[in-house]
């Protein structure tokens, strides 16, 4: 198959592209800097160069393949109106030619709030932080597309190999940032390997007649923020405190990014494991923890 994906140098749509790749599909690729353009042919991703925010830059690109991905995202400040246009653009894109194409959402788990002791799956209520409230809207125009088969993937909080929001755990332990950590500790996030987010995202493509369903993804674990910051301080030496910082005293700077940080989450993942035949390989974040840290050293060395 011919794959299409956004935000190709990013963290989780570059291991998605590369995911596709290693199972033999064709796979191209946005990115707006020129300078990344090698690095991607390297990988034999195919270079689309252009920006999610302008449609005629990829449109086309994007109307040429069978699967389409959106993985891109510029960060919690100003995201809506750049990944609405993404979603219109990738949704008109494969409307066209009466093709059958399928179109892979990326949200995550944060769309379900603060779950407490509580367990959810997908077909629990949504309550999002308020970080993530601006998601509901955009996987409802996917999975009620008519135009291609919509899927949602929502993954826990995404750890290995660059580091995702693990990475400032690591950056205070090696003394780039100090050690602070929003809330109290005591809260669990669901959590989620790389690798295994990218392995579900080719089983939804390949599986070949999903259209309307969404995915949680998390591994088994159910450690508390507590726990693997205390794994991460012990991998790296680090014998200094870490800090606790209030939500309300994150706010002033993080906004309303601070609240989704201090999430209690219990998040299911049944449904992928009967419906794509997934099963997250990495159980957890702290019984490989030294790993980690060592390669996201790599990639910010």
């Amino acid at each position: 198959m011919r794959v299409f994906v956004t935000g190709v140098t990013g963290y989780i749509g570059f291991n998605v592209a590369l995911a596709f790749r290693r199972s033999g599909h064709e796979v191209w690729g946005l990115v707006r800097k020129s300078e990344k353009v090698n690095y991607l042919v390297r990988h034999e991703i195919h270079p689309v160069l252009g920006d999610m925010a302008k449609p005629e830059t990829y449109a086309e690109a994007a109307g040429a393949c069978e699967v389409l991905v959106h993985a891109a995202h510029d960060g919690w400040g100003g995201v809506i109106g750049p990944d609405r246009t993404a979603v219109d653009t990738l949704l008109a894109a494969g409307g066209e030619g009466g093709k059958d194409r399928v179109f892979i959402y990326t949200s995550g788990v944060w769309v379900y709030g603060d779950t407490g002791d509580r367990m959810v799956d997908e077909a629990s209520p949504l309550n999002p932080a308020q970080a993530a409230a601006w998601r509901i809207a955009h996987e409802e125009m996917v999975l009620g597309s008519d135009r291609v088969r919509g899927v949602v993937i929502r993954p826990g909080c995404v750890y290995g190999k660059q580091g995702g929001l693990t990475g400032t755990w690591f950056a205070g332990a090696t003394g780039k940032q100090p050690f602070e950590v929003v809330g109290t500790g005591w809260n669990r996030w669901a959590m989620v390997h790389v690798w295994d987010v990218a392995d579900a995202y080719v089983r939804a493509a390949e599986k070949g007649n999903l259209g309307g369903e969404a995915f949680n993804l998390t591994d088994p674990s159910q450690t508390t923020i507590r726990e693997m910051t205390a794994a991460v301080a012990q991998a790296a030496g680090y014998t200094g405190t870490i800090r606790w910082v209030p939500v309300a005293e994150a706010e002033k700077t993080m906004g309303s990014l601070a609240e989704a940080l201090a999430l209690e989450q219990r998040i299911n993942a049944r449904k992928a494991t009967w419906t794509l035949g997934w099963q997250p390989r990495f159980r957890g974040f702290v019984e490989d923890v030294g790993t980690y840290l060592e390669a996201w050293k790599a990639y910010n060395s």
